[in-house]
């Protein structure tokens, strides 16, 4: 059995939304995005989508489920919509531009009867499960601190577009790359209740727009009558309350060569530690094994590329959850999770100290 999919937003992430729903076996039925002249972009790839004027009149046809890829101020607005027109909804990351917003979705989700999974797609890249495996059967022991970075040298997407104004996308770097990071290490370690945060989030290269040297750029050119209004580049420390800590490092632009600092995560376990590229291939495991110092590197090639498969779990899970009732690879929860911790950098970046996540 496969079913009708809608997508909300035609972008690049909604052209990949679409062609992974594709490739699993959905039909993809209807589009809709916020700039008309993108509505046909995907509907014309695919027999029988149809491009719609509206969002209303998408959610009102004869669509099962929507993935939702529009900007982030939006995913409150579409992802409420949907769930309230009785379908089921595959959400971009991040969740929500606040946890107020996430709190909101969350409502709208108890009150229906669809699935809410949240597009979080790092958890099925193959090291990541690999990874999961090797924790979940005690190989590491307590996991005491995790490391996350994620670098760009001059990554900043859309330079004077809506990943650059606040009102729009909710920040920079910490919100678009840190989502990914920040939810993949609570999701491997178990620890899921951040309790404190510091934060220092720092805006360097984007302003002036015409001023910006970079040797490519994603989502568009520079913009120079647009906006710069977030953040380049973050660090932070989160506490949580099993005693496990996480450290933090995102950046769109900075001037640091290309490989300097591996991106990807560093996990410290009592029995086991490792670190790895979450679209890598390849995964070594330090440990001890019969009274020796030994190092692990499990072997599990896939002759696909990685950041296919971790979509393709993705929408796997999507489907299972949609057609057998099972749980949702990421829920609202882990949306909220992330958030929680997201909106605490921010705050205790302007406050200059240490402060609480919300519960």
């Amino acid at each position: 059995m496969s079913f009708r999919i809608g997508i909300i937003g035609c972008g690049a992430i909604g052209n990949v939304h679409a062609d992974t729903a594709h490739a699993s076996g959905l039909e993809v039925a209807g589009t809709w995005d916020l700039i008309p002249d993108r509505v046909s972009s995907i509907a014309e790839r695919f027999p029988g989508c149809t491009a719609h004027a509206s969002v209303d009149a998408l959610l009102a046809s004869d669509i099962d489920a929507v993935a939702v890829a529009v900007s982030n101020r939006c995913h409150r607005e579409c992802a409420i919509a949907a769930l309230q027109a009785g379908k089921h909804v595959l959400l971009e990351k991040p969740m929500a531009t606040t946890v107020a917003e996430c709190d909101e979705i969350i409502a709208a989700h108890a009150a229906s009867d669809r699935v809410l999974q949240l597009g979080l797609v790092c958890r099925g890249a193959p090291v990541s499960l690999a990874v999961k495996r090797y924790i979940d059967a005690g190989r590491f022991g307590r996991i005491y601190h995790a490391k996350c970075a994620f670098y760009r040298r001059r990554g900043i997407p859309g330079l004077g577009g809506w990943f650059t104004t606040k009102a729009e996308s909710g920040g920079g770097p910490l919100i678009d790359l840190g989502v990914h990071v920040l939810d993949l290490a609570m999701y491997l370690t178990g620890s899921d209740r951040p309790t404190r945060a510091s934060g220092h989030a720092v805006a360097c290269f984007g302003s002036p727009i015409a001023d910006y040297k970079f040797t490519s750029m994603w989502s568009g050119p520079p913009k120079l009558e647009g906006v710069f209004d977030v953040e380049d580049g973050a660090v932070a420390l989160v506490r949580f309350a099993d005693g496990m800590t996480l450290e933090l490092n995102v950046t769109w632009a900075a001037n640091l060569p290309e490989g300097t600092h591996p991106n990807g995560i560093t996990l410290l376990g009592e029995k086991a530690g490792c670190h790895f590229d979450v679209f890598g291939d390849r995964l070594d495991i330090a440990t001890e094994d019969e009274g020796m110092i030994a190092d692990i590197t499990p072997y599990y090639a896939d002759d696909r590329n990685n950041k296919n498969v971790a979509w393709m779990n993705q929408y796997r899970q999507f489907i299972e959850a949609v057609e057998e009732g099972t749980t949702p690879h990421a829920d609202g929860a882990a949306g909220r999770r992330v958030q929680s911790v997201i909106d605490a950098i921010y705050r205790s970046s302007e406050a200059g100290c240490e402060v609480e996540v919300e519960a």
